[in-house]
């Protein structure tokens, strides 16, 4: 192995068709795998998948949209064919059926899970799904302090609230094993913020994606590829989110693990360092964070 996609969603319907296939040529490329579970049939699906193969492991969680109904499609950036919107009637989640999952052998880390305000629909009461999506991110973070695993946290839109939860918890002597929060879009001062707590930050392929007109330029980058430059390597993992979320030359297509190394070229472009540098201490951040061997 010489990289890790530490946020994928390798064992989701996007490939039903070719899911063994989209593994092995990521493997076949030295890229492993983190395939994160959104309910609790994505999470017990991961982890069978994962059981299949070396160079992959899996998540268990829920994801904050699964809480409340709605239909919604997971990323605009998908190539309208590809599109599929994402039926959910609403779930709640009971640590006591998460917990044999988060024993499995395979599994490294509680989440996909956190906040997010985005994506709340306009039918609902929009206060009551924030505090149900806060207590459900309390949950998580009671299962990952009692089986001593971390957490990869999804936040949109919320960064305050979550970085409040997070300072609760590590107040109260929890989350030992800290976490990730996944596929990063904040401010630079949220990033160091999040670093503060000892949480890493995980960027996806949007840091490929040219500025858009309305983003002021900063030292020539957009403000997230300037969070990319300015936060410590030793802090930052890669990620695709795949199926979604395809950096470039890919934007617009299906996205697949191997294409991490995209991501982490566009890391080492921003910095100004050798790609076989990104490779090496983010997958070094990726083994300790999920104790696991990836090399």
């Amino acid at each position: 192995m010489i990289l890790i996609d530490t946020h994928c969603h390798a064992h989701f319907r996007s490939y039903r068709d070719d899911m063994d296939e989209v593994i092995r040529r990521s493997l076949s490329k030295g890229v492993g795998m983190i395939t994160v579970g959104t309910t609790f049939e994505t999470s017990q699906k991961g982890l069978e998948v994962a059981e299949r193969y070396d160079g992959l492991w899996a998540t268990v969680g829920m994801h904050p949209n699964h809480l409340c109904p709605q239909d919604f499609i997971d990323d605009e950036e998908l190539d309208p064919a590809l599109q599929q919107t994402i039926h959910t009637k609403g779930h709640d989640f009971d640590p006591a059926d998460f917990l044999p999952l988060a024993r499995h052998p395979k599994c490294v880390a509680i989440g996909e899970c956190g906040l997010d305000y985005f994506q709340i629909p306009a039918s609902e009461d929009r206060e009551a799904v924030i505090e149900k999506q806060k207590e459900t991110t309390r949950q998580h973070f009671d299962l990952a302090s009692e089986v001593g695993l971390p957490v990869a946290i999804h936040s949109r839109d919320a960064q305050k609230d979550q970085l409040a939860l997070i300072k609760e918890f590590l107040a109260a002597g929890k989350l030992v094993r800290r976490g990730v929060i996944h596929c990063f879009t904040g401010t630079l001062e949220e990033a160091l913020e999040y670093l503060e707590t000892g949480f890493l930050i995980s960027f996806t392929g949007i840091i490929t994606f040219a500025p858009r007109k309305k983003d002021p330029l900063i030292n020539g980058l957009s403000p997230l590829q300037e969070v990319v430059r300015q936060i410590p390597l030793e802090s930052i993992m890669a990620e695709t989110d795949a199926p979604y979320l395809s950096p470039e030359p890919y934007r617009g297509k299906r996205n697949e693990p191997w294409h991490v190394e995209f991501v982490a070229k566009k890391i080492a472009e921003i910095k100004g360092i050798s790609f076989e540098e990104v490779c090496e201490v983010t997958t070094k951040n990726a083994e300790k964070l999920f104790g696991i061997k990836v090399r």
